[in-house]
């Protein structure tokens, strides 16, 4: 069925990046009208910069935290610029000023994302500021420079107040609905693990699967904490809590899909002709199509109750569950049994959007500092050598001062664009500073021959105007996934805006020298300054993913004493555990971009990578069976080996950090955990059957030397 001009245009406006590319449009045409009616073109450029640094600086807060942040923003601003104004005509002092303003800056980024960001964008508005001051470039007095732009920060800042108060939930209902996009893709993924054929690459799903978690537990982060700004403290009522209930159903759904019962080759094999893996694979298949309308519903707030649910399929899965019952392997038939369940109860929390669970414990926890003193302890604890921050923060620092030495040396009058463009390229990691480099030539490459030949073909005049308001809002409108093109929207924007007084021309080609220069400056810096490789990083990330398993079990098995009850320690502990796994994840995956590994590192991190992932696995099948085990020997047997269990991995956290070497489960203590298996039944022999799976995996952490070595 084609898609109608109408239905393209709603999924325009309710896309997530819509409201951000309107308020840029609006703030930028808003700065232009004044200063052409005002006849002060000489602060329209200035101006326009600060709207784009206070865009920058913007996070989905509502309007009350975004006051608070936009006050702090604004003084940032301010005490950035006057540094700048007064520092920049003496040498000497601006190149002592310059890393030690960014290294300060970088380590505020501690305190909490918020602050991050904001210190990110005062960083960026500095550079602007020396563009600005740039006196080739310079349309007017310092002071006039100065005051315009924070102005425009201002501006922009205010009309961002205006539209949060205005449309409050907005934010919330994108987040949530890219939270259910995550799933539906995690889903989908899964499901192709239930294909029945033997010759399929389940190591390459698996590290797919890995990275879909990943991105899920960052949706699940961002969702948390926006709905943490719009409650506060009160009791949430009506539709936002409504809102927080999907937020809960999405941590369930989560929890079930990244369970696994039973090695899915084994049961590939031990089904191979029968239909059932087949009708697994369908229905979770249905099942992430629908997650996928869910996400597509909270977007476009559609009635609910609109949600087509896969209920035949699951008809058909117990139909084939229940017809071969008996006949197969008592493992095999217990897995199925399990999965059933699982699949069932997720697609309950489908069809409700954990509408049951009003009793839900709705406390959120803030990550934020509570005090100034707990902020600067925050920042305190990353000054060591061992944090990627500080790590980040002095490589960025000496990139910068690095930059402005290579200025001063080419062409001090106009070389502000290599610190601009060291300061975007030079990221934490290898492989995003090396995509960031090769995007930041292409982007500027780009912009630039767009540009030059705009100004060759095209006459002057006031046409260029509302390019200028386009281009700057194209660049938001591309910047957090396409950023080749971000770049060069921006590019062509700045040349447009220099455009006045006659520097375009010239800017072009000390423009893209200038931009070769920055990204070599930034990776010379990251090459030999405190370089982050991440396999020296990775017995950090190992200890804490273990020491965050061991937590979760501990919180699961209090589960399986007392009953299920989604509490808050409950939810943290878990949060911790998904949290540190792909934090784990994310640093192999770097890992693997960079130049210094070896095969057989790579081989090793690749199946520490998913071993990581079958550890977490197995934990979320606890988790996503809780109930409180039955009275007897075999629920204490089992409640007895899920704190060994705990036990093993609190202490091999400690072997981790330590340094020292990692031995081999026991074989005794597995064995006793072989038995406990082998006696119990029902609950008791599932929760005994994935403690002995928890333990048996300890010995795939020995190859964490391979790859760290």
């Amino acid at each position: 069925m084609p898609i109608t001009l109408r239905q393209r245009l709603v999924a325009l406006t309710e896309s997530d990046r819509a409201a951000d590319v309107v308020r840029v449009l609006l703030a930028l045409g808003g700065v232009l009208v004044w200063c052409v009616l005002r006849d002060e073109r000489a602060s329209a450029v200035p101006a326009m910069l600060g709207v784009i640094a206070c865009a920058v600086a913007e996070t989905d807060d509502a309007w009350s935290a975004r006051l608070r942040g936009l006050v702090v923003t604004l003084a940032c601003f301010a005490l950035a610029a006057f540094t700048v104004r007064q520092t920049i005509t003496l040498p000497w002092l601006f190149a002592l000023a310059l890393p030690v303003g960014t290294f300060v800056l970088v380590m505020l980024g501690a305190v909490s994302g918020r602050y991050a960001t904001i210190a990110a964008a005062t960083l960026i508005l500095s550079v602007y500021m020396m563009i600005a001051s740039d006196p080739s470039l310079a349309t007017g007095e310092p002071w006039l420079i100065t005051t315009a732009m924070l102005l425009g920060a201002a501006w922009y800042g205010v009309l961002s107040l205006a539209w949060s108060a205005l449309a409050p939930q907005r934010a919330v209902r994108l987040a949530l609905a890219r939270l259910f996009e995550a799933l539906a893709a995690q889903l989908e993924v899964k499901a192709a693990l239930f294909e029945p054929v033997r010759d399929l690459d389940r190591d390459a799903l698996d590290m797919q699967l890995a990275s879909l978690s990943a991105r899920t537990v960052d949706a699940l982060n961002e969702t948390r904490m926006v709905l943490l700004d719009r409650l506060g403290r009160r009791q949430p009522r009506g539709r936002m809590a409504a809102r927080l209930r999907l937020y809960f159903a999405a941590q369930d759904i989560h929890e079930r899909v990244s369970s696994s019962h039973y090695p899915y080759e084994k049961l590939a094999e031990a089904l191979f002709h029968s239909d059932i893996m087949f009708r697994f694979g369908r229905l979770i298949r249905l099942q992430s199509i629908a997650c996928g309308a869910r996400a597509e519903e909270i977007r476009r707030t559609l009635p609910p109750g609109s949600l087509a649910l896969p209920r035949h399929a699951l008809e058909d899965v117990r139909s084939s569950v229940e017809l071969g019952a008996g006949s197969r392997d008592a493992g095999i038939d217990e897995a199925l049994t399990g999965l059933l369940r699982n699949v069932e109860r997720l697609q309950e929390t489908l069809t409700s959007g954990n509408e049951a669970a009003r009793d839900t414990d709705y406390a959120l926890q803030n990550p934020d500092p509570p005090t100034f003193s707990d902020a600067l302890a925050r920042t305190r604890v990353q000054i060591t050598r061992r944090s990627m921050r500080f790590r980040h923060a002095v490589r960025l620092s000496a990139g910068m001062l690095g930059g402005y030495l290579l200025l001063l040396a080419v062409h001090p009058k106009h070389g502000y664009w290599i610190l601009l463009t060291t300061l975007f390229v030079c990221q934490p990691g290898y492989g995003a500073t090396r995509l960031r480099l090769l995007q930041r030539v292409a982007g500027t490459v780009l912009g630039l021959v767009v540009g030059w030949t705009l100004l060759h073909v095209l006459p002057g005049g006031d046409w260029r105007l509302p390019l200028v308001v386009a281009t700057g809002a194209g660049f938001f409108a591309f910047w957090r996934k396409r950023y080749t093109l971000a770049t060069a929207t921006i590019t062509l924007f700045v040349l447009l805006c220099f455009d006045e007084p006659g520097a375009s021309y010239g800017a072009i080609a000390p423009r893209l020298l200038d931009t070769l220069m920055g990204a070599a400056v930034a990776a010379a810096a990251l090459r030999f300054i405190l370089p982050d490789w991440r396999g020296r990083n990775l017995p950090d990330l190992i200890a804490d993913a273990l020491a965050a398993d061991a937590a979760y079990l501990r919180h699961i098995a209090m589960q399986y004493m007392h009953g299920r009850h989604d509490d808050l320690p409950y939810r943290v502990a878990r949060r911790d555990a998904h949290n540190a796994h792909a934090a784990l994840a994310g640093s192999i995956n770097q890992m693997l971009a960079e130049p210094t590994h070896t095969r057989t590192a790579t081989e090793a991190a690749l199946r520490l990578m998913t071993h990581s992932q079958q550890v977490l696995a197995h934990l979320s099948t606890l988790g996503a069976h809780r109930e409180a085990l039955p009275e007897g020997a075999d629920g204490a047997m089992a409640l007895r080996g899920l704190d060994e269990v705990a036990d093993g991995y609190e202490r091999l956290a400690r072997l981790v950090r330590e340094g020292h070497a990692i031995q081999a489960a026991d074989a005794a203590w597995l064995g006793s955990l072989q038995l406990q298996a082998n006696q119990a039944a029902g609950l008791p022999r599932l929760v005994s059957l994935q403690s002995l799976l928890l333990a048996k995996a300890q010995t795939g952490f020995t190859d964490m030397g391979a790859v760290s070595g």
